[in-house]
């Protein structure tokens, strides 16, 4: 006599199209919606100190690389030292109790601890340097920071959106001049201007190899 009824000989195969179809629904849910592009874009932390770039780099045009001195010397940009902060604010600003904590650090010798934005693992080795050299500017990874009076992340820094560059440069080149220059584009370049990006896209071999950028 038998028990179960033949209709549940395909029990195991609709369990596993179930187990296919969800696998890969959850599959999708997690490479799109858990990717640097929707995890990363966006994060703005509270600073120890409320320093404005939009007051800073928008309105007064202070250059990025007053603060960030040897972004175009070292793979690291550099988080500008207390010093630098009072180079302007032992004459500007000297009771505003937004600057304490700078005050404090410039007296004590400690260092403010700044949360760094930007970001990559421990395992991808990322040279600034190289990048301005080449002719890629602070806006192409940093966005409008002049326009930000909180720094956030702008570009997802994933591996696939640096391999898109790698792949095809073109878009993102600019005069070495231009690096720091906000609100320059291609369609202002001059004619100087796009004869040295010319000149920059030849020179480019830009690695599309692991070891170019994990070493």
């Amino acid at each position: 006599m038998q028990i179960f009824p033949k209709s549940l000989n395909l029990l195991p195969l609709v369990a596993a199209l179930v187990a296919a179809i969800g696998g890969g629904v959850v599959t999708f849910v997690v490479v799109y919606y858990f990717s640097p592009r929707n995890l990363q874009i966006g994060y703005e932390p509270e600073q120890p100190v409320p320093y404005s770039h939009r007051l800073h780099a928008g309105q007064l045009g202070i250059d990025c690389r007053y603060c960030h001195a040897n972004v175009e010397r070292s793979f690291e940009a550099m988080v500008p030292p207390t010093q630098t902060c009072m180079g302007c604010h032992s004459l500007i600003r000297t009771d505003s109790a937004a600057l304490a904590p700078v005050r404090e650090s410039w007296e004590t010798g400690e260092a403010i601890e700044w949360v760094r934005v930007n970001n990559v693992p421990d395992h991808v080795f990322f040279d600034h340097s190289v990048h301005l050299a080449a002719g890629v500017g602070c806006v192409t990874c940093h966005g409008r920071v002049d326009r930000q009076e909180v720094v956030r992340v702008e570009a997802p820094l994933s591996m696939g959106w640096c391999l898109d560059c790698h792949r095809d440069p073109e878009s993102n080149l600019r005069p070495t001049s231009r690096i720091t220059d906000m609100q320059w584009t291609q369609e202002d370049a001059t004619e100087d201007e796009q004869r040295e990006i010319a000149t920059l896209l030849d020179r480019a071999v830009p690695p599309e190899n692991c070891s170019g950028c994990h070493r």
